[in-house]
């Protein structure tokens, strides 16, 4: 399959012209303009800092559906305990910043280049990106940042300093989505902790059926509050 480059229009071809790993074009930009039609259309950029801009849309996806989260037994003592303070959109760029440090198996450095976390700290300025933040004796100790489109929620990355921090926020934000009517996370590509919460691989056609039913839902855009 033929790798596209795209033009400085923000449009991109059709998802399912993706090579088998999934990528589908190279270059652009990560204007907030070029951000959000991606999204729309179940493409996203993910590339180290010695990459051009790399654009994906694999098959499978790996989704996240609301009534499918796994709350473990350990994970359920922990809400209980409510030794964890949660908050939504309080601190986005310390959260963007903190997955970006966190060191992870396998990978050397970080995806979540300056050139990213610009781009999606100016989403969060328009009301698209947010950001829930679990705290431990007033620190920030874990959270989680994405996306919002219609009743989709893109989920870009999570981090934890203190154990179980990070699948505090994400039970928050799925508590909260679920209240509000989203139909699901999208996590992307499939990982073992995800799959441990719930998450699972759905064919890129049903993701993208899935995705065009949730966005046919107007936006909740602004600074999020959970006691609304």
């Amino acid at each position: 399959m033929p790798i596209f480059r795209l033009v400085d229009e923000p449009v991109f071809p059709p998802p399912d012209y993706a090579d088998p790993s999934g990528l589908l074009a190279v270059g652009g930009d990560l204007s907030s303009e070029r951000l959000l039609e991606a999204y729309r259309l179940g493409i996203f950029p993910w590339y180290s800092e010695d990459q051009p801009i790399l654009w994906w849309s694999p098959d499978p996806r790996f989704v996240l559906e609301m009534g499918e989260f796994h709350i473990s037994r350990s994970l359920r003592k922990t809400l209980k305990r409510g030794i964890f303070q949660v908050t939504v959109d309080r601190v986005f760029e310390d959260v963007i910043t903190a997955c970006a440090a966190v060191a992870r198996d396998g990978q050397n450095g970080t995806w979540i280049t300056p050139e990213m976390q610009e781009a999606y700290i100016n989403l969060h300025g328009l009301g698209y990106a947010h950001s829930v933040e679990t705290w431990f004796e007033g620190k920030l100790v874990g959270g989680i940042y994405g996306v919002s489109l219609g009743k989709a929620f893109f989920g870009e990355s999570m981090f934890h300093r203190k154990t179980d921090a990070s699948k505090v926020a994400l039970a928050a934000l799925v508590e909260k989505l679920k209240s509000w009517g989203f139909h699901f996370v999208d996590a992307q590509m499939a990982t073992e902790h995800m799959m441990t919460l719930g998450a699972k691989e759905v064919s890129r056609r049903i993701f993208l059926k899935q995705l065009h039913s949730a966005l046919a839902h107007s936006t909740k855009r602004g600074k999020w509050r959970f006691k609304d």
